[in-house]
């Protein structure tokens, strides 16, 4: 089985997967991670020197490739992942689609402390975090509710979390 973590920036995909992997005794692939690698290149870095489009085709192949496989693993995809292209029908269709699900309030907490490695949100003012991200989730819960599971996250312990993710599968 392979298990797919989505949810917006800040929502916890990156921990949840390590913690799920472990208690799962499943491989583990970053998306953002396996991108990064075959550009050789931060995140960031592919944003500034290469664009989005760039970024967003580079996303859409490499999950294409990671999903064409036989293998059981979690897979954490990167925030925006499900809005572009089929993303979210390619992710539904080869493996079990989990939504994090993080109020506001506690992603403006949690992207506030790490705002210059997020190129989406690096050059919005502290103040304005709230909004962008309010708005910004709206437009991609689209896509996010069209996940197979959705565990609300605020409040809980990364293990709390990962036990109840393995008691929906």
């Amino acid at each position: 089985m392979i298990i797919s973590l989505i949810g917006y920036m800040g929502s916890g995909k990156s921990h949840i997967s390590k913690v799920l992997s472990k208690k799962l005794n499943l491989k583990l692939f970053d998306l953002d991670r396996q991108i990064s690698l075959k550009n050789k290149m931060t995140i960031p870095e592919i944003f500034e020197k290469k664009g989005e489009i760039y970024f967003r085709k580079q996303e859409n192949h490499i999950l294409n490739e990671i999903l064409d496989s036989t293998d059981d693993f979690i897979l954490s995809v990167g925030g925006g992942t499900p809005a572009y292209f089929n993303n979210m029908e390619i992710i539904n269709r080869y493996s079990e689609s989990v939504f994090l699900q993080t109020s506001v309030k506690t992603l403006s907490e949690r992207i506030l402390k790490q705002k210059e490695k997020r190129p989406l949100v690096a050059k919005i003012a502290d103040e304005d975090l709230p909004e962008f991200i309010a708005k910004h989730l709206f437009e991609r819960n689209v896509f996010y509710s069209q996940s197979k599971h959705k565990v609300i996250t605020d409040g809980k312990s990364p293990e709390e979390i990962v036990t109840e993710i393995a008691a929906l599968l």
